[in-house]
Order: C-alpha cells, then structure tokens, then sequence
C-alpha cells in the first residue's frame, strides 16, 4: 500500500521547504510522541492527482480550538492559516475538508486528500502509514471534570467513565487506565457534555481544546494535574 507523505511543519516556510525536501522515508524522521499538522511532500503531491488541479486538500476534523474549527461555518484556526500559507507558497488553492479524525490517515493513504494539519500523535504505528515533520507544537492530555467531582489526577479515573474524542490521543491514554470505561464521540464537545450529562466521570483532551470547552460549559473545569505529558522530541497533533 502507497505511503501518503505527511510534513507537520513549524512555519509556513519552513514547511514548504520541507515539502520538497521530505522525499522518502530514508530522510531523517524526528522521535515523537506529540500533537502535530501534516502536509503532503511535493513529490506525493505531483502524483497523487489532487494538487494537480489547482488545489491543495487538507483533511482535518473541524473539532480542535484554538488549531482548527468553525467561525461563521468557515473553517479557521492556527492550522489552517498555516496551510493557506502553504498553498499560497505553492501557488494553490486550499481546499479544507471537515471529516472524522479516526478517517483522516485513511483519506491521506488513498490519495484523496494531500496534506492533514490536526490534533495528531505521532505513534510508531502511524509512521507506518505517513510521514511527520519536526515539532511545532507540543501538547498534553488533560483531564476534565464537573466542579464537584472527586476525581483529583489520574490515579482517580481507575474503574471511571472516561469520555474521549475517538481515535486521538486522549482515547489511547485513557485505553490503558485500570478498569475504565471508555465512552467514544465524534467530538470533543460531545464528550464534554456527556460528562455535564452524567454519562461519564470525567473526559481527558488535548489542553488547549480543554481550555476552550469548559470555558463554553458552564459547570466544568481542567485539572492542573496532567494525564499525560507528550515528550520534548517530538512532533505534534
């Protein structure tokens, strides 16, 4: 199966330097295990038949303030005006698609999408499929409760109900906690008003996402206690 090339870049610039430098995967690859944007490498994107028509298509899931969301039904956020000024670079057009985040290495694989910049940890597992760039972005798992909950860190979400966005980073943590239940949504929001609900315990996200929800749900806050702290090498989303 075709390896889709996936550059998590730092800068626009540097970026688009690294999608004519990142050719293949015996280019230096960064140690991570972090939150990161991706984009296709200009030789994937010559030939996958996509940018070739004028645009450059990112793959994301709209669901991950301040990095990418909704204002006024446009899509927004840090990596997306990153990505606008990849494809300016590149003398394309975006072109931002809002799918599932469990479906987006899926999308880059069979060539429908070129580039994905989104909440995305670089695993041993994931590299088998694309390709990151080094960091620009560093992240950590939160944990996020109703204001009288007794759920204090991490040790407390044992044989808990935890709500997680599917597929991300909080969803893989929270899969190794002793005895919990995890609860699985399309959305981060979803999970956090679940939890406002009574369906869960407690929800555990990506910080800056965390910050934003419980500042939108009255009711709720973030723990100062981590649930889990990405490592300093690494790439993110």
């Amino acid at each position: 199966m075709r390896k889709s090339k996936v550059i998590m870049g730092v800068m626009a610039m540097a970026m688009v330097a690294a999608l004519t430098a990142c050719g293949t995967k015996a280019t230096k690859e960064t140690k991570t295990e972090t939150t990161t944007a991706n984009a296709a490498n200009s030789s994937e994107i010559t030939g996958d038949g996509v940018a070739t028509k004028g645009q450059l298509v990112m793959v994301t899931n709209l669901e991950f303030p301040p990095f990418e969301y909704r204002e006024n039904d446009q899509p927004t956020g840090i990596d997306v005006d990153i990505a606008k000024e990849v494809a300016k670079k590149m003398g394309l057009e975006l072109k931002v698609d809002d799918i599932a985040f469990d479906s987006i290495i899926p999308e880059l694989v069979s060539g429908k999408a070129d580039i994905s910049f989104a909440g995305m940890t670089v695993t041993e597992d994931r590299k088998q499929s694309v390709d990151f760039t080094q960091t620009y972005a560093k992240a950590s798992q939160m944990i996020i409760v109703k204001n009288d909950s007794s759920i204090a860190g991490p040790d407390d979400l044992k044989n808990k109900r935890i709500g997680v966005q599917q597929g991300t980073t909080g969803d893989l943590f929270s899969s190794t906690v002793e005895g919990a239940t995890i609860e699985r949504y399309n959305k981060g929001m979803e999970a956090v008003q679940a939890l406002v609900q009574g369906k869960v315990d407690a929800v555990v996200i990506d910080e800056q996402p965390a910050k934003v929800y419980v500042k939108e749900v009255q009711g709720t806050k973030v723990l100062d206690a981590v649930a889990k702290q990405d490592t300093e090498d690494t790439c993110y989303s």
